[in-house]
């Protein structure tokens, strides 16, 4: 018999939460319930310290000092690079470059790799389901280039069609795109399966990892894809911190995209040789702090273990799914086979700003609106929806409060 604890069994919700000290806080008189996650998530103690003991201790900047402070401050900044890059499982620590967060990566991809390659008639291929960040930096592009941008569809679940996408992967496509997991529904796309396609056919291909990395481990290299990017103020991190992994081959031929100190080997009025990759599109002064916290989450994540996470967080989806459904008149948007804990639900006879400003009131903190993703509520043809996402230290007891609060409100605006 085996007597082994299942990760869920023995998950100490109690405390991890200790862990987070604005959990513990009250919103209007009421016991904060924080399921705005897939907007930004909340930092635990360790990353908190790390940033503070950083201006306290290190505070300098990096790069070049040879000062003691500028030495410590250096290595815990490029420090925070090798850790990042052995989460994901970079080949090379080379190959990461520090980011304000996959909004930049992304942009960094557009034009330093996509436009200097693009011609009238040339396509890029993204998603319905993308967030706009992983549209309009194409769109922008592609203006510029006279090429096009395609958008292969999804089905009612909120799937992605993927024999759709992959018989869109024409000649014309010059980079394919796709998030990991939509911030909207929770699906979890295939990504595998599209970057073998896409490495058939010699397409580049750019993943939005963004939600995926708070809820599982993240394997660039089993993945196959050409570009990754993520964001970390989505996974413990702060603010203004991120990445964008790429291949060594293509950081060597994308030309710099910002210019200034730092990214320079010599500058003379008659031309500038830059640095290799990846400081050659670090210029200017990093958000040094940020990334000493962003060192710290990882650790966090690790100290946890993803296996334990996404156990208890599938717990969590499935109940929360559950006590939805049992509120008349609800619609779940997206309903995926294999999802992240987020969901997107709109409520007959009620605008989903108006309940979120109403459950705001009873302490419980949503989402409403469109999720930075116009084309997608357009597919299932509404303005916004209510945005339920979940982490893993959220717990049961949470899902009832806000069901009761969701009731509650409800009632008032029927």
């Amino acid at each position: 018999m085996n007597t082994t604890a299942s990760p869920a069994t023995v998950f100490d919700i109690q405390r991890i939460r200790a862990d987070f000290p604005l959990l513990s806080r009250t919103v209007h008189g009421k016991p904060l319930v924080y399921f705005d996650n897939a907007n930004t998530s909340q930092k635990p103690l360790p990353v908190i310290e790390a940033m503070n003991e950083h201006y306290r201790e290190h505070n300098a900047n990096v790069s070049r000092a040879v000062h003691q402070l500028g030495e410590e401050a250096t290595a815990a900044y490029e420090g925070a690079r090798d850790k990042l890059a052995r989460f994901i499982n970079a080949p090379s620590r080379n190959e990461l470059v520090l980011t304000s967060g996959t909004t930049q990566a992304t942009n960094l991809v557009a034009y330093s790799y996509a436009l200097p390659r693009l011609q009238p008639g040339d396509a890029i291929l993204t998603t319905v389901m993308e967030h706009h960040a992983n549209i309009v930096p194409w769109q922008l592009v592609a203006q510029r280039s006279g090429a096009t941008v395609k958008a292969a569809p999804i089905d009612q679940r909120g799937e992605l069609i993927l024999e759709q996408y992959v018989a869109m992967l024409t000649p014309e496509v010059k980079l394919a795109c796709v998030t990991q997991v939509s911030n909207v529904l929770g699906t979890v796309n295939p990504v595998r399966e599209i970057a073998r396609e896409c490495r058939k056919r010699g397409i580049a291909l750019l993943v939005d990892g963004s939600q995926a990395v708070p809820h599982r481990p993240v394997d660039v290299q089993a993945l196959g894809c050409d570009f990754y990017a993520l964001t970390g103020h989505k996974m413990l991190g702060p603010t203004g911190t991120g990445a964008l992994w790429a291949r060594r081959e293509h950081l060597d031929a994308m030309p710099p995209f910002f210019g200034g100190g730092e990214m320079i080997r010599e500058v003379r009025f008659d031309g500038t040789s830059f640095a290799e990759a990846p400081h050659k599109f670090e210029a200017g002064t990093p958000n040094i702090a940020g990334f000493v916290g962003l060192s710290a989450a990882i650790d966090y994540y690790q100290s946890v273990g993803f296996e334990a996470i996404h156990a208890w967080e599938q717990q969590l989806l499935a109940y929360a799914t559950e006590r939805l459904r049992e509120i008349p008149g609800l619609r779940i948007i997206g309903e995926a086979a294999e999802k992240e804990p987020v969901i997107s639900f709109l409520i007959d006879g009620t605008q989903a700003t108006d309940l979120a400003t109403l459950l705001d009131l009873q302490g419980v903190a949503v989402r409403s609106g469109h999720h930075c993703a116009h084309p997608l509520m357009q597919f299932f043809g509404v303005p916004s929806t209510l945005r339920a996402s979940l982490a893993f230290y959220n717990t049961r007891e949470e899902v009832d409060a806000f069901i009761v609060a969701l009731l509650k409100v409800r009632k008032l605006l029927m």
